[in-house]
């Protein structure tokens, strides 16, 4: 069973690599980290054993660096996202509360105003899903999101960096708040899967144009 430190460290790595202070490719020192985290080696290498374990951390020669996801694990994570994010809109339908409505409306007008700002954007598109998820009023698949989620950090740039996708995207967090609101299952479903696949075909766009020749 894993103590309060090794489990603090493994914490402290995932949340480092989720909020992007650790990118695909980024080498990690067990000394440097124990260092940054204020924690001793051991949590440390102990962690960096288990996200290595995880497919979080990958070996290039004898360092551990972020993993990237390759284009077959993109298209998987992608596919299932997409149903349970469906899933999750469609509960949220169902079972929001009509605070949480509103909220999820008060979070579209404000990401209006950092329509320019990619990267704050893209916080707060987590923070959005996150609050779906949560309105779903489901745990179990609320710990499945938490894992697809922590999986889309190792992807590494934003697809709301593209241009014109950052308006596009709130017109379509718009239409799934509409859908919540409405209390329609179903046209929740199909608006968050839209969503997600123009999120999909707008990063598979950017991933061929970087290997365009």
């Amino acid at each position: 069973m894993a103590t309060t430190g090794q489990r603090d460290a493994h914490e402290l790595l995932l949340d480092a690599i989720d909020q992007g202070e650790f990118r695909p490719g980024d080498r990690l020192v067990e000394s440097e980290l124990a260092e940054r985290f204020g924690v001793s080696r051991t949590p440390i290498r102990e962690a960096l054993q288990r996200l290595e374990t995880q497919g979080v951390l990958a070996r290039d020669g004898r360092s551990l660096v972020v993993a990237a996801l390759d284009h077959d694990q993109l298209g998987e994570l992608y596919v299932v996202r997409a149903e349970l994010e469906g899933l999750a809109a469609r509960l949220a339908a169902q079972h929001a509360a009509p605070e949480e409505v509103r909220v999820l409306w008060e979070m579209v007008r404000k990401d209006r105003e950092l329509v320019d700002r990619p990267e704050a954007l893209a916080r707060t598109n987590k923070r959005f899903h996150r609050q779906i998820h949560l309105a779903s009023h489901n745990r179990y698949l609320i710990q499945q999101l938490d894992m697809v989620h922590r999986a889309m950090a190792l992807m590494a740039q934003t697809s709301l960096a593209a241009p014109g996708r950052g308006p596009q995207s709130i017109d379509e967090h718009e239409a799934i708040v509409r859908a919540i609101g409405s209390r329609d299952g179903e046209a929740a479903d199909a608006a968050i899967r839209e969503h997600i696949s123009r999120a999909f075909e707008t990063r598979l766009l950017r991933d061929a144009e970087r290997f365009a020749v």
